[in-house]
């Protein structure tokens, strides 16, 4: 990655719709979810430039730990300071493309959504970048900064807690 404005300014335009989504999934707010981005690539640039970032593993999927970093240490410090404010997901996200759907689809979308949201952060966010974003589990592992088998883990986790809350909805 050279560390030219040009090449920046390519990485940040084929990146920030999917970081963007990512965020907004971990973190269920737009603005909160805009702030997010613009912190990663500012985080970016600033390590592209100075040569922190050595090349070590692709700016894609440095920019994915970046953005899942940020936006895990900022739910925390929402759950720590703001636990009586819970914000639904967005109805729009902007400058993200979203297919038309009936009205039985937006509300699986919108169950799906509340189900991921009392997921622990880092089950939600290996979801989200294996079975949302297609991150492969070695991808969502860089991404997160943790071994492929944690993040099978929390996989493996999530999906139970998922099935388990299917399973007191039947009831």
């Amino acid at each position: 990655m050279g560390r030219d404005g040009d090449d920046f300014r390519a990485l940040v335009q084929a990146n920030a719709p999917r970081l963007y989504r990512t965020a907004l999934r971990l973190l269920a707010n737009g603005a909160d979810a805009e702030d997010v981005v613009q912190e990663t690539f500012t985080r970016a640039y600033g390590a592209f430039s100075s040569g922190a970032f050595r090349g070590e593993a692709q700016a894609g999927t440095y920019l994915y730990r970046i953005v899942v970093n940020a936006s895990l240490n900022r739910l925390k410090s929402r759950q720590r300071w703001w636990r009586w404010l819970r914000t639904p997901l967005d109805e729009a996200a902007p400058e993200v493309p979203v297919a038309p759907m009936d009205a039985e689809a937006r509300v699986a979308l919108r169950e799906m959504a509340e189900r991921l949201d009392r997921l622990p952060a880092e089950q939600r966010a290996a979801i989200v970048l294996t079975q949302v974003e297609g991150l492969s589990n070695a991808e969502a592992a860089a991404a997160l900064g943790c071994s492929e088998g944690a993040v099978e883990q929390r996989l493996i986790r999530a999906r139970a807690a998922l099935r388990r809350g299917d399973q007191d909805e039947r009831a």
